[in-house]
C-alpha cells in the first residue's frame, strides 16, 4: 500500500505552526513591555531629534521574518522619544526590540533569544536581556555579550522619519 505524497505546502505549514507554537510557549504573555532603561549615566534621555535631523534611517533586514507577521509593514511601533538613549524598548506582540545605542541612532532586532527562543524581557545597562538562561545581547548590534546564546539577535527592518519609528 502506498500513501499519498506529502505536498511541500503541507510540510511548510506544519513547520510554521510548530515554530509559532514554540515561540508563543516561551513568551510570558502579550502586550508591550515598558521601556526599561535610561541612558547609561542614569539621566533622562535628551529630547528627540529635530525634524531637520529626520532623514529616514533603515536598519538591515534580518534573515528571520519572526516579527513581521504580526504587524503590517509601515505600522508605527513607537515615537523616538519612547526609546531611551543607550537603552531600548521591547514590543512583545511584534517580537521586536528597538534600541537607541547613541542619541539619534535607532536599531531593531528580533526579540526572540537565539539560545532557546525565549522572548527577551528587559533592556538595561546597554544590553538586551533574556530571562530564561541569562543571555545578554548588545543594544548597538545585537551581538552576544554573555551566553549561553552563541548567535546574535537577527536585525529587523525599521524606518525613522521625524519622530516616528515604523516597520519597514
Amino acid at each position: 500500500m502506498t500513501s499519498a505524497p506529502t505536498h511541500r505546502r503541507t510540510v511548510l505549514t506544519a513547520a510554521a505552526s510548530a515554530t509559532a507554537a514554540l515561540v508563543t510557549g516561551c513568551g510570558d504573555g502579550g502586550g508591550e513591555a515598558p521601556a526599561t532603561t535610561a541612558s547609561p549615566t542614569g539621566t533622562a534621555p535628551a529630547s528627540p531629534p529635530s525634524p531637520a535631523d529626520s532623514a529616514s534611517v533603515s536598519v538591515s533586514a534580518s534573515a528571520s521574518a519572526s516579527a513581521s507577521a504580526s504587524v503590517s509593514v509601515g505600522a508605527e511601533l513607537a515615537r523616538t522619544a519612547d526609546i531611551p538613549s543607550g537603552g531600548g524598548k521591547i514590543f512583545k506582540e511584534q517580537k521586536i526590540v528597538v534600541t537607541q545605542p547613541q542619541e539619534g541612532e535607532f536599531k531593531a532586532f528580533s526579540a526572540v533569544c537565539t539560545h532557546q527562543a525565549c522572548l527577551v524581557s528587559t533592556v538595561a545597562n546597554g544590553t538586551i536581556n533574556c530571562p530564561c538562561h541569562g543571555s545578554r545581547f548588545r543594544v548597538a548590534d545585537g551581538s552576544v555579550e554573555r551566553g549561553p546564546a552563541t548567535r546574535p539577535l537577527p536585525a529587523e527592518q525599521i524606518t525613522v522619519a521625524g519622530d516616528s519609528i515604523r516597520l519597514a
